[in-house]
């Protein structure tokens, strides 16, 4: 099988693992609390990436890190996995999945805020437009579940699922900055410090996992929404030599797990989800993939004007 080929098998994987995981979640949280899922799926995911970089020998590279990396993937093993699933987890706790999933899935355009805050670089004109219409889906999605007689929608969970986009794009943003270390490798030691911080909290917390089936809901999340889907798309990214098509790829995700909450958790998907669903990937793919053009014909048509009009000038 040919490396492109490839590329494709194991983005798909990671794309129906995604798919698959707000459905897991919402069954997980059924016998477990939020902090005993991810108390459970952060000890999976360990286990997985360390049997990963131990079969990839890549323990050596942790031997030579300094202490100064050692101690920002301490930090980021707060922030991930401990925050972020912390807060996610508490928001499908309080929202029907077809609300939680697509509202965190704005991570893309939140980062877009970020960056502009932070880097003091002013978001390209264009760029509100699918800032606009992802805002505007979140907004569709949030009134068509309060509206209906099926939900009850929680403005807390609402705040929730859209602090952990903000919390994923944090994540993103200090994680861009170990673009030196393997991707895996970064995962791991982000994981073992938040598995250690997690086992020490458990002892203060405590932890009644009452049946299997809980510990293996557990379980799948760990294996199907942290390690075997980051494991794969990795592997896909680096084999392929068409990365914008595995990227695409992802924008199946959402979609596809409107299926599954529907058949597997019964949930009504509303027209007002897939209307809203369609309008935030489709401002994070106008974003990501015609804004920048838009921004360089204007640029062009400006800089054009201005010769013109100086020549005419003079």
């Amino acid at each position: 099988m040919e490396k492109n080929s490839k590329a494709i098998l194991y983005a798909s994987v990671a794309v129906l693992s995604w798919s698959t995981v707000a459905t897991a979640f919402k069954v997980g949280l059924k016998s477990l609390t939020y902090f005993e899922l991810i108390l459970i799926a952060s000890c999976t995911a360990l286990v997985i990436f360390t049997i990963v970089i131990i079969a990839q020998k890549k323990l050596v590279v942790i031997s030579s890190f300094s202490s100064k990396q050692w101690l920002r993937f301490a930090g980021i093993g707060l922030l991930n996995p401990v925050a972020y699933y912390l807060v996610l987890f508490k928001s499908y706790s309080l929202l029907p999945a077809q609300v939680a999933q697509p509202i965190n899935y704005t991570w893309p355009i939140l980062l877009l805020i970020m960056l502009a805050i932070f880097t003091r670089r002013p978001i390209p004109i264009p760029k509100y437009i699918g800032l606009i219409f992802s805002l505007l889906g979140v907004v569709l999605i949030s009134l068509g579940a309060g509206k209906s007689d099926v939900f009850g929608i929680s403005v807390l969970g609402i705040l929730l699922a859209l602090f952990s986009a903000v919390m994923w794009a944090t994540y993103w943003m200090i994680n861009n900055k170990n673009k030196d270390i393997d991707g895996t490798v970064s995962l791991f030691m982000g994981f073992l410090f938040g598995t250690i911080y997690l086992l020490v909290a458990a002892l203060f917390v405590g932890v009644n996992i009452e049946n299997t089936t809980s510990l293996l809901a557990g379980m799948y999340v760990g294996a199907f929404e942290i390690a075997i889907p980051f494991i794969c798309f990795g592997m896909a990214i680096r084999m392929t030599n068409n990365p914008a098509l595995v990227n695409q790829l992802c924008y199946l995700s959402p979609f596809m797990s409107l299926f599954f909450i529907s058949i597997v958790l019964g949930e009504q998907i509303f027209l007002s989800t897939y209307i809203g669903l369609i309008l935030i990937v489709g401002g994070i793919v106008f974003n990501q993939y015609f804004a920048h053009k838009i921004t360089m014909k204007l640029y062009r048509t400006i800089v054009k004007y201005r010769i013109t009009h100086r020549a005419y000038s003079s």
